[in-house]
C-alpha cells in the first residue's frame, strides 16, 4: 500500500462552491476513485490550503490515475473543481496538486 499526501491552494472567492461540491460528491466520481484502487481518501482545509491524503492499493499508480483522468464524469467534476483551486509555486509541471514527502509514519 502506498500513502499519498498532497496540497493545493483554494481560491478564497470559490471556497463555498468547492465546499458545496464536496458535500455531495457525485457517485460516478466516487466509483472512479475506487476503480483506481484509491482508499481512505480525505481532503482537509487549513485556511486557503487544501491537504489531501489517500492510500493506493493497486499495482500501477500512474496507469490507474491516467484511467481515472479519462473517466468522463471525473473530467466534468474537474471542470467544476479546478477553477476553485490554485497551484502552489512548487507544483511539478506535470501535476496539478503538489506531492508531499512522508517524513514520519507510525502504525
Amino acid at each position: 500500500m502506498k500513502r499519498v499526501a498532497q496540497v493545493i491552494g483554494l481560491r478564497p472567492e470559490h471556497r463555498e462552491e468547492y465546499l458545496r461540491l464536496h458535500r455531495e460528491v457525485w457517485p460516478e466520481v466516487l466509483a472512479a476513485i475506487t476503480a483506481a484502487h484509491i482508499r481512505n481518501y480525505s481532503i482537509y482545509l487549513h485556511g486557503d490550503l487544501l491537504f489531501s491524503y489517500y492510500e493506493y492499493t493497486g499495482e500501477d499508480h500512474a496507469a490507474d490515475l491516467a484511467g481515472m483522468a479519462r473517466d468522463p464524469a471525473t473530467q466534468r467534476w474537474w471542470q467544476l473543481t479546478d477553477p476553485c483551486q490554485r497551484q502552489t509555486g512548487d507544483a511539478p509541471p506535470d501535476q496539478w496538486w503538489t506531492p508531499l514527502p512522508e517524513v514520519f509514519h507510525h502504525d
